[in-house]
């Protein structure tokens, strides 16, 4: 077969690392035809969150030489040759089976949580309508979306906290005891960010601020919220009456840094407030926690309020492999394998391998 897959994720690295290898959204069209015009590359998908950067494909021949360029690629686009990053990399049933586990939840941070089957979803339908994907790809990731609901709809695999944003929720009401009465805002209206806004608004947040770069988009989830929209040069102007700040921009480089957020907090006179940060690349400096009475959370931290609901979900694995494997036994995979062999246009990939990169010298 020569399906193929290499990538990190949370596992094997760390946010500081992940934000580095972050595809930007708008150049995704432009990164698939650099990716599939490889010599050894047929068909190409880019699954690019905040927990994971994975590359998808389809070799023409060799899924050896496949997984070799799109890792060249990765070290030349990001440049990380003199980081000690490691790639994993699986070809085959292994490959198919690893987006299988993907989709259906069972490879994330938050085991169980359901935003990575609608951006698996979103990845692939950008690959496709950028002419990127193919007979083999196409019939893997239906094969993905059809196991995905499988999954979900004959286990507990969702009971608890699933998602990084009802996680975030539990973490404020950690902190804060409950949140009645509580002011939040949202900087960026992103998916994560609405179903974040959400959880609060049912946990008890009596007012929620929304501030996007798309004043239309903030308009329309302050509107779904009984919220107040505000124009993203503004937002600064309201943390004195916040107690929590949910960011989730798509930023290169941190907005809310040490500098630009001490003289609010001076004027807060020992309030304290809540900062939780769930964008890749983070949205939130390092230095802001360096400021009296400001508690900032990254996406990693999270995954400890993750652990407390996870052993219960963990016992859930099991089951749901059993249907993963089920499906697999009836569809097969040979056939998958087969298309992909006989793809006609000028891509490929297939492999199992994992190579840590040359560590910085100092």
């Amino acid at each position: 077969m020569s399906i193929f897959c290499i990538g990190l994720n949370h596992k094997t690295a760390p946010v500081e690392i992940r934000e580095r290898l972050a595809f930007a959204e708008s150049q995704l069209p432009e990164q698939l035809e650099q990716i599939g015009e490889l010599p050894a590359v047929a068909e190409v998908v880019i699954l690019s969150t905040c927990n994971r950067v994975e590359i998808y494909g389809a070799a023409v021949e060799s899924p050896a030489a496949a997984l070799s360029e799109v890792q060249a690629y990765l070290v030349d686009h990001f440049d990380i040759a003199d980081e000690a990053v490691e790639f994993y990399q699986q070809e085959g049933e292994a490959a198919a089976h690893h987006l299988f586990e993907v989709a259906s939840g069972l490879d994330s941070m938050v085991l169980g949580e359901t935003e990575i089957f609608g951006q698996v979803k979103k990845a692939y339908s950008t690959a496709h309508q950028s002419g990127a994907t193919g007979r083999a790809t196409n019939k893997l990731f239906q094969q993905s979306f059809t196991i995905g609901k499988l999954v979900r709809s004959n286990s507990a695999i969702q009971h608890g906290s699933t998602s990084i944003g009802s996680v975030a929720v539990d973490l404020a009401e950690k902190i804060f005891g409950d949140l009645k009465g509580s002011s939040v805002m949202i900087v960026g209206a992103g998916e994560m960010s609405r179903t974040t806004a959400q959880s609060m608004v049912s946990r008890g947040a009596s007012s929620i601020i929304v501030s996007n770069r798309s004043y239309d988009k903030a308009v329309e989830l302050a509107e779904e919220l009984d919220g107040e929209a505000l124009r993203f040069d503004d937002w600064e102007k309201a943390l004195r009456k916040v107690d929590i700040l949910i960011s989730s921009t798509s930023a290169p480089h941190p907005i809310i840094t040490r500098e630009n957020l001490e003289p609010h907090m001076r004027r807060r006179r020992g309030r304290p407030l809540f900062l939780i940060d769930i964008a890749v690349p983070r949205d939130i400096a390092d230095d802001v926690r360096q400021l009296d009475d400001a508690f900032p959370y990254n996406i990693d931290q999270l995954s400890e309020i993750a652990e407390a609901g996870k052993s219960k979900r963990l016992e859930q694995i099991a089951v749901c492999r059993e249907l993963i494997a089920g499906h697999v036994g009836e569809k097969g995979i040979d056939a998958l394998a087969q298309s992909s062999c006989s793809h006609q246009s000028p891509r490929q990939n297939s492999s199992t391998s994992s190579r840590q990169l040359p560590s910085k010298s100092s």
